[in-house]
């Protein structure tokens, strides 16, 4: 209520829900352009792939996760599997990945917006970049790595999925900077 001055009247003011500032608003990606939003997160997965070669090339184990998971596109051992595939799975995994985020993204956009970074929710943003950085270290240290990689897994479980941990934590860092700036610009 709200007093009038010397005149005994009152006025009924009845608060209003605060909406999203506009800048946060335009900010947030349409369901409209979830095809070229996914198709810059693939990119920018195959990217974060490309940034984790260096951890995983300095590591005793290096690329053993990305061997592994060629030897389960080739139907062979780890140990024959050639590094260019080895390579290839990789960063094609990490574009799949990107297209991971992209459908993790989209839904828990639909939450109210808080605030934006570069061209996201940073809400939903961080759930994606979590999600997607937990999903790719779990599916490999718990079901590819013990199922495929039987020997490495016998014998180097432990070093194998630390080094994996480290890599997936580049990969994570990489998405939650370069998504941001990418869709920026769409």
């Amino acid at each position: 209520m709200v007093f009038c001055g010397s005149v005994s009247a009152y006025e009924t003011v009845l608060p209003t829900l605060a909406s999203a500032p506009p800048a946060a608003a335009s900010a947030s990606v349409p369901v409209a352009d979830a095809g070229p939003f996914v198709v810059v997160c693939a990119v920018c997965g195959a990217l974060a792939a490309v940034v984790m070669d260096y951890p995983m090339s300095k590591q005793t184990e290096g690329f053993t996760p990305a061997y592994i998971a060629a030897s389960v596109l080739t139907r062979a051992s780890p140990s024959s599997v050639a590094f260019r595939d080895a390579f290839l799975v990789h960063h094609v995994a990490g574009a799949a990945a990107g297209v991971l985020y992209a459908l993790l993204y989209l839904p828990a956009a639909l939450l109210p917006g808080v605030a934006s970074v570069g061209g996201v929710e940073a809400v939903p943003h961080a759930i994606a970049t979590l999600g997607v950085a937990a999903f790719i270290y779990a599916f490999f240290a718990h079901l590819v790595l013990p199922q495929r990689g039987r020997g490495i897994y016998e014998e180097r479980a432990t070093a194998v999925r630390g080094q994996w941990l480290r890599s997936v934590v580049v990969f994570g860092v990489t998405v939650a900077v370069v998504v941001p700036a990418a869709t920026s610009v769409l």
